[in-house]
């Protein structure tokens, strides 16, 4: 996933074994859509990369130069006791861009700024995985885990944000049977558009964005 400070790298984590850079299988989709495929002997992983619209009101936010998203999925085969999925930009960015944390209200995220671009890369915090749960965008159970969100009791699951070039999700337990959408989306603009468009594009569930692409793919 291209951007203006360079492309955006997701990996894959599952038990001690991260998934190979290149697919098993990939999918043409219209639109410049693609989905990459890979088969584990425990889980099926899908990753779609897809120009998105947030179709942010003109009146109250400035026009983005550019949004792309990804929506990751794993459907597990049998338990599986850790699952990782990172998202990240380049550890060099380019000369003069600054990068800083900038979640909040269940939002994972980071910016980064320049003297002419300024770029928001962001998902679900540990309080959106939970909420995603009751979407069916993950395991219902893992509803009931909002309580350690609060509590700031979760050790063994959540989003480290590391030096704020991305983002990398550790999931709670899958069980056989279980499937788990994160999506993942990078916003950019002009440096001197103050209205925080970028932060306001990369909120949006897994279920908007696969819509968005139905609708776009049926045309």
């Amino acid at each position: 996933m291209e951007t203006p400070f360079g492309a955006v790298a997701f990996a894959t984590t599952i038990g001690g074994t991260t998934l190979a850079p290149l697919p098993d299988e990939r999918f043409e989709l219209p639109g410049g859509r693609t989905v990459a495929r890979w088969k584990h002997h425990a889980a099926r992983v899908d990753l779609l990369l897809t120009p998105y619209d947030p179709e942010l009101d003109p009146e109250v936010w400035g026009p983005l130069t550019g949004c792309l998203a990804a929506v990751w999925r794993i459907e597990a085969a049998s338990p599986l006791g850790r699952v990782t999925f990172a998202a990240r930009l380049p550890d060099r960015l380019p000369d003069g861009a600054d990068a800083g944390w900038d979640g909040g209200q269940g939002l994972a995220a980071t910016t980064v700024g320049d003297d002419t671009t300024r770029l928001t890369l962001g998902g679900p915090d540990e309080e959106g995985i939970c909420h995603a749960a009751t979407a069916a965008e993950a395991p219902r159970r893992w509803a009931e885990l909002i309580d350690e969100v609060h509590a700031r009791t979760f050790t063994t699951w959540g989003v480290d944000v590391g030096d704020h070039h991305g983002m990398t999700w550790t999931l709670p337990p899958l069980e056989a049977g279980d499937h788990c959408e994160l999506p993942v989306v990078a916003a950019w603009t002009r440096a001197e558009d103050e209205t925080e468009n970028t932060w306001s594009a990369v909120g949006v569930s897994s279920t908007v964005l696969l819509r968005q692409v139905v609708a776009a793919c049926a045309r």
